[in-house]
């Protein structure tokens, strides 16, 4: 279930709800593409803020990004997909390939400047998981 403010702007902004088995033809079909991955709004309170952000960087972009927002019941496969380690999310795909991943609400001029060098990217696979600081697995002995 999305925040009530996320669920308006899903309709008022006319955004596709997509899954992490529909993500693949939405991504492929757009080109230059931005996945919203929220988590659950009432642990993170920085839902909101990126929710109503995210317009504004589609507009932003002259039509260039296209944007979709990711079905709540999705959200733990597409963390294990795309290795990212915080919610909200915001993942950059071109053709459904990965290009970036913002993991934080910034200052617009930040945004500017992280998306405008995520689309200056060539695709890649994306990055080693990353575990928060002190989360890191402990290296098991093998035994002979």
């Amino acid at each position: 279930m999305f925040s009530p403010l996320m669920e308006t702007i899903i309709e008022r902004e006319n955004l596709p709800v997509v899954s992490s088995e529909t993500l693949d033809e939405f991504a492929c079909a757009n080109g230059d593409t931005v996945l919203f991955v929220g988590g659950d709004w009432h642990r993170h309170v920085e839902v909101n803020d990126v929710a109503v952000i995210l317009p504004e960087i589609l507009k932003a972009s002259g039509g260039l990004l296209k944007g979709a927002v990711l079905e709540r019941g999705s959200e733990r496969a597409i963390q294990t997909r795309y290795r990212f380690n915080r919610f909200p999310s915001l993942i950059f795909l071109r053709d459904g390939e990965y290009l970036g991943v913002i993991q934080k609400v910034l200052d617009w001029a930040d945004y500017v400047t992280e998306i405008n060098e995520i689309l200056a990217r060539q695709a890649t696979p994306p990055p080693q998981f990353e575990f928060p600081e002190g989360c890191a697995p402990v290296a098991q002995p093998r035994s002979n």
